[in-house]
């Protein structure tokens, strides 16, 4: 027998070699995506908590060296990012080697699995640059803001190759670049607007942690203050984003379920998701963005990310409906 039909024989359980390869590079990408989010979390918690500088100003190794003797919790903190940051490393080369062994070359899964590495390289560099720069704990610099927004703008676009991936790996199209009619443009304004209002959540989460208010009334005061530093000046802005972001993105889930059955249940999901993201965001502003909190609605703004890219993908896998023909006159 050729060896390579060995493959196609189904095992005692009724599925095939090629079968259990596919089902597990599937259930690797969305344990892969769920893992990811941890880390993301856990990463916001480095931020939120000031141990950016834990391990001083040395990567990879923490403070010069591998074992830590007598670490502080700051130090404790940043390492566990570091290992659970390298192991999600290790996770997406997983998902791109069983991609190739799973999927004919061309399949769409095999390509977000190398998209997905490459964003997670770039992701441990930036990371990486916050530290070799000092760009930790209570600097309160231009350039800190604008590498935390660069951060998590590359952020949200690993989480999107992760999900596409494991979309893919589910069964989904492959992607056809043209021919979406407006539901197409309304995604792609959507992905774009969430990307903006993502860098600006990035910057207010940063001022909350720099400059934290005793009050509602301090912080508005503080938003409003012609001497105030820029990251509170900026923080104003971020809700105003959110409310246009979640009017806008309403309007594409219905336009998009009107127009793509197929896509109804992402468009569902999409639009509860924000609306939960939007309350969420209002009792962090009340509650003063404690850290539990911050945590909360950086883990909503992933799902309601997630969703978005799933209905972009689901739409994305499908041409636009042809127009209704008109009826026929009747003869006079």
């Amino acid at each position: 027998m050729n060896p390579q039909a060995l493959d196609t024989v189904p095992s005692r359980g009724g599925e095939s070699g090629a079968a259990r390869r596919v089902t597990f590079s599937r259930r690797l990408a969305w344990g892969n995506l769920a893992y990811n989010l941890g880390v993301i979390a856990w990463g916001a918690f480095v931020r939120a908590t000031g141990s950016g500088a834990g391990c001083g100003e040395h990567w990879p190794l923490c403070n010069g060296t591998v074992i830590q003797r007598a670490p502080r919790i700051e130090t404790l903190i940043e390492l566990t990012h570091r290992v659970t940051s390298g192991f999600a490393l290790l996770l997406v080369v997983a998902v791109v080697v069983f991609a190739r062994r799973a999927f004919p070359k061309g399949h769409a899964a095999r390509s977000g699995a190398w998209a997905s590495l490459a964003l997670m390289i770039v992701e441990a560099l930036l990371g990486a640059g916050l530290v070799l720069f000092g760009l930790v704990e209570n600097d309160d610099s231009i350039a800190r803001a604008v590498a935390m927004a660069l951060h998590l703008v590359n952020t949200l676009l690993l989480l999107g190759a992760l999900t596409l991936t494991a979309y893919w790996a589910s069964g989904g199209r492959r992607p056809i670049l043209r021919g979406h009619g407006v539901a197409g443009w309304m995604i792609l304004a959507s992905l774009a607007a969430m990307l903006v209002l993502g860098a600006s959540g990035a910057v207010t989460a940063l001022g909350d942690t720099l400059f934290p208010a005793g009050s509602l009334r301090e912080g508005i005061a503080q938003d409003f203050s012609p001497t105030a530093h820029i990251l509170l000046r900026l923080r104003v802005l971020h809700p105003l984003l959110a409310l246009g972001t979640g009017a806008w993105i309403l309007v594409t889930s219905v336009t998009t379920a009107v127009l793509h059955r197929g896509a109804v249940r992402f468009a569902l999901a999409l639009s509860g998701l924000f609306a939960l993201q939007l309350v969420a965001g209002i009792v962090n502003l009340v509650l003063l963005a404690p850290v539990w909190m911050q945590l909360v609605h950086l883990l909503l703004a992933d799902l309601v990310w997630i969703a978005l890219v799933l209905l972009a993908g689901a739409v994305a896998g499908e041409p636009a409906p042809a127009p209704k023909a008109e009826p026929a006159l009747e003869a006079a």
